[in-house]
């Protein structure tokens, strides 16, 4: 029983062991970046009230979000070449706030009506205020990344090295969901007491927050490399190509061959996004010994696989909703549940993840977060109920059984990153390959909608009174079982051959 208790407090003081002073600076921008979500729930309902966009004008405007997040090789190079006032990390970061600052002030402006916020109209102010707040976050997310890599001293053993880069990271991911899970629900609770101009004003300390650990803890110099123009210019000509393409999707075209390139704007803007980032990947890669970049990018398919399986679609939680009873108390709960273990997962494993090789850690979590959906399919199919299990009660006991793996995942994908960063490029090559990870979510989101177009599932939509679509959820079994075997068999089979069989 001692032992037990040993190894208990051993596994809770774990990441608080690990943490060092110098930390602090990336870990104040992870935290700023997970709290940002304090005003989300009022900006929404501001915008259904205040604003007179359109359903497709939002959804444009989130293309154009996106954008930043795109293009992070641009601001990695900037971060990586480009000093300003002898700094190239702190100046950054200070910049970065400026951008969310003055995002959020120009929101302040326009939910208290100020005269100083109507040199456009509220529609285009309210643009431009996402867009500063956008690039602020991308340009520190971008730094903290960078830094993730530097804090760690490379001057001893090389598992030590590689041990610390994980805790990095582990306590980096620990950052961001601590702060989410603090603003959740008080995002909410606090819209419902203030109004919209207080909650704006609320969360002008996010950007104060991701400035005060590089204030107060001195960094190190950092060398400049050369700006590559090719990452740099390419980076930029691709963002044009990406607005482009996403401005044409939600255009009517007369001329049937554009109308046929932006009816597929989705697959081409992903083929082309894949190309870019190979290719810029390869510029920085073909410098390295042939064994360590083999070794990278046998690594770097097994990470964007793994991240590439479909998931079932929205029409698990439709018939969980109009099949199973569930309402948005209950969603609700399931996601705060999630949202803590997830934290404790991260929290009680961050020791067996620093200590093991990457792709073990993805093989055993495909295995059991396989095991861990069967029981939702068991639903579908009755067996829980037949037993007089509440539907419920198995959702709740299934999420909490779940979410402590859900964030796992990322732990060692991104220490990998970090282990093989290049001296001088190192925010360009974390920006690469985050771009590349989130490529790869959009490859899922394309094999999500092709199961969904073969296997049709629909809840019931009703105009005037009238049916137009019918509830029809006869496919879902069968669709979440081939999600399921898609989801176990490729990675595995990915994660056996690159890593394994081929280990030499």
């Amino acid at each position: 029983m001692k032992k037990v208790i040993n190894i208990l407090n051993k596994t809770l003081l774990n990441p608080i062991k690990h943490f060092k002073l110098r930390y602090l600076p990336l870990l104040m921008i992870y935290f700023a970046y997970g709290a940002s979500g304090i005003s989300s729930i009022a900006e929404t309902f501001w915008v259904k009230e205040e604003l007179k966009l359109s359903a497709a004008a939002l959804v444009s405007l989130g293309v154009w979000l996106s954008i930043p997040w795109t293009i992070k090789m641009v601001f990695g190079q900037l971060v990586d070449s480009v000093v300003i006032f002898g700094s190239q990390r702190r100046i950054y970061v200070y910049i970065g706030a400026g951008l969310i600052a003055a995002g959020t002030i120009l929101l302040i402006g326009l939910a208290g009506d100020y005269p100083w916020a109507k040199f456009a109209s509220k529609e285009n102010v309210y643009i431009i205020s996402a867009l500063l707040s956008v690039i602020g976050f991308v340009l520190q997310d971008v730094v903290a990344d960078a830094m993730s890599t530097e804090v760690v001293d490379r001057n001893q053993p090389k598992e030590k090295v590689e041990e610390e880069l994980a805790y990095v990271q582990i306590l980096g991911r620990l950052a961001i969901s601590l702060a989410g899970v603090m603003v959740a629900g008080l995002s909410g609770w606090l819209a419902q007491i203030f109004s919209y101009e207080t909650m704006f004003k609320i969360s002008l300390i996010i950007p104060i927050i991701s400035i005060v650990g590089v204030t107060i803890i001195k960094l190190d110099k950092v060398t400049p490399s050369p700006i590559n123009c090719k990452i740099l210019c390419g980076g930029l000509v691709f963002a044009v190509f990406v607005v482009l393409m996403g401005y044409g999707q939600y255009q009517k075209w007369n001329n049937e061959i554009l109308a046929f390139i932006f009816r597929y704007s989705q697959e081409i803007v992903f083929i082309v996004s894949l190309t870019v980032i190979s290719y810029m990947i390869w510029l920085i890669l073909k410098d390295i010994e042939e064994k360590t970049r083999s070794f990278i990018i046998k690594t770097a398919i097994v990470i964007f696989v793994y991240r590439a399986m479909p998931s079932v679609g929205p029409g698990l939680q439709w018939w969980e909703i109009d099949i199973l009873g569930f309402d948005k108390a209950f969603f609700g709960t399931l996601s705060q549940i999630g949202a803590i273990l997830s934290i404790l997962g991260m929290w009680l494993f961050s020791d067996f993840i620093a200590k093991k090789p990457a792709h073990f850690t993805l093989l055993w979590l495909t295995v059991i977060t396989t095991i861990l959906f069967l029981p939702i399919i068991g639903l579908y199919y009755n067996i829980p109920q037949s037993f007089g299990i509440d539907p419920k009660t198995v959702a709740i006991i299934d999420t909490a059984l779940e979410s402590p793996f859900a964030q796992l995942s990322m732990i060692p994908l991104l220490t990998l990153i970090a282990i093989y960063a290049p001296e001088g490029k190192r925010a360009t090559w974390f920006a690469l390959m985050a771009s590349l990870m989130n490529l790869a979510l959009t490859a899922g989101g394309l094999f999500t909608k092709y199961l969904n177009q073969i296997f049709v599932v629909s809840r019931k939509v009703v105009e005037n009174g009238k049916v137009i679509v019918p509830e029809d959820y006869s496919n879902l079994g069968i669709l979440m079982i081939i999600v399921t075997i898609l989801n176990v068999t490729i990675p595995v089979v990915t994660i056996y051959y690159l890593m394994i069989k081929n280990k030499n």
